[in-house]
């Protein structure tokens, strides 16, 4: 086999033990800043300070401007100059498990190569926004830190989870449960013998895939790139050269419904709604309220205080395509689309995507809220789905995807 997959150790810097479930949060692209203004109050060692700064300046501030990358480099500085994160000893690994209602995922924490990636040997699935790329590139050059972890995904092998799981005997440095009742335990992995043979072991795989974090994977490239070109000594084995991520065995990872609301009919009544989604779908009332799809090319959908079953017709999608044959495709090109005149999802106002997280009672709150017309309840993309995807080079319509539980920031940094 050849040798791709690049698994480095680093010295993190990482919380205080007796600090870290206050540290701990919650991924910067989960929260708007008023959500995260409220989310941290009366809490200054939230790394919402470090991976939101805007919330420690004038909400009338653009959270493009430079004063909020300045405000992230301040507050990453006093969390360390004030001993809150403290620097790992020696070039470590972390073993970083997480458990939610029944559900466990057990990951490694280390950096990986900004090559490979441009290599597309580390496969993403997803369009990133440049204004998104933009923005956690000034915070990287800002602090001169990965702040939040990109998440990574290796086609599991039995050996290679076993190693990861047996690390999970020694004592933790890290266990708490966070507010959603996520327990989250980390151990160390310093012993050379133990770091060469997580180096080994990964030395034989031959992709790595984005579960989640492209734009902080893409950053990370820019970043690499921009401080290459300042050194005039650049060698190719700077920390520059290596992002953070926590990569886990894809049958570990549990994807949960990304649901859809739409806020119109697009100047349909109900009936003429109904009758035009019945020419690629088989349409019939739902018994159960409300309706979760028990597999794949089956949607829900709820409109006027009524649940439906949606199934998707045989021939009106190609089963061969590995983009085309997603749900997500399935409905936007057969009814989203077509009917709704939800052209770009990604930009189009009239629709909002809601994550499975909240609930299918979300949906139904939407609608009967009057603000919204129609709900989809989707059934999960799989993680088989998302490997032949990104295998085959292509990517997943926007919000394809909604990994949970969520990896916590502020666990480990990473400095350049």
């Amino acid at each position: 086999m050849v040798k791709v997959s690049i698994v480095k150790p680093f010295k993190a810097y990482r919380p205080k033990q007796e600090l870290v479930s206050k540290v701990a949060s919650k991924p910067y692209d989960v929260l708007n800043s008023d959500e995260a203004r409220v989310e941290v109050k009366d809490n200054p060692y939230s790394f919402l300070h470090v991976v939101k700064p805007e919330i420690d300046l004038d909400p009338a501030i653009d959270h493009y401007d430079a004063k909020v990358y300045a405000k992230a480099n301040e507050n990453l500085t006093r969390f360390i100059s004030e001993g809150i994160l403290v620097e790992e000893e020696k070039n470590s690994f972390y073993i970083y498990r997480q458990e939610w209602k029944g559900h466990i995922q057990t990951g490694i924490v280390a950096c990986f190569s900004v090559d490979e990636y441009q290599a597309s040997k580390i496969k993403k699935h997803e369009f990133t926004r440049k204004v998104k790329e933009d923005d956690r590139v000034n915070n990287i050059l800002a602090t001169n830190a990965n702040t939040g972890p990109v998440f990574l995904a290796f086609k599991a092998e039995e050996e290679l989870n076993n190693m990861l799981e047996g690390f999970c005997s020694s004592t933790p440095e890290y266990d708490f449960v966070d507010e959603f009742e996520v327990r989250h335990t980390v151990f160390l992995v310093k012993e050379d013998e133990n770091i060469e043979k997580i180096v080994k072991a990964f030395e034989p795989v031959e992709a790595l895939y984005i579960a989640d974090g492209h734009h902080r994977a893409a950053s990370a490239s820019r970043v690499r790139d921009v401080k290459e070109n300042e050194n005039q000594n650049h060698t190719g084995n700077e920390e520059y050269n290596f992002f953070m991520a926590v990569l886990f065995p894809h049958n570990n990872l549990k994807i949960l419904d990304y649901n859809r609301v739409v806020a119109d009919l697009n100047g349909l009544d109900e009936d003429g709604f109904l009758n035009k989604i019945s020419e690629k779908f088989d349409v019939k009332e739902s018994s159960e309220s409300p309706y979760h799809p028990k597999g794949t090319h089956e949607f829900g959908m709820y409109l006027d205080g009524k649940w439906y079953v949606l199934n998707a017709k045989e021939g009106s999608f190609d089963s061969n395509d590995p983009v085309k044959s997603l749900d997500v495709s399935i409905l936007q090109e057969n009814l989203l689309n077509p009917i709704l005149g939800i052209d770009d999802p990604r930009t189009n106002s009239r629709i909002d995507f809601i994550g499975g997280i909240r609930g299918l009672g979300e949906l139904e709150k939407l609608v009967d809220g009057k603000d919204w017309k129609v709900a989809f309840s989707m059934y999960p993309t799989s993680m088989d789905e998302l490997l032949s995807v990104a295998d085959a080079g292509n990517v997943m319509p926007p919000k394809s995807t909604w990994f949970e539980p969520k990896l916590r920031s502020g666990l480990f940094v990473h400095k350049l």
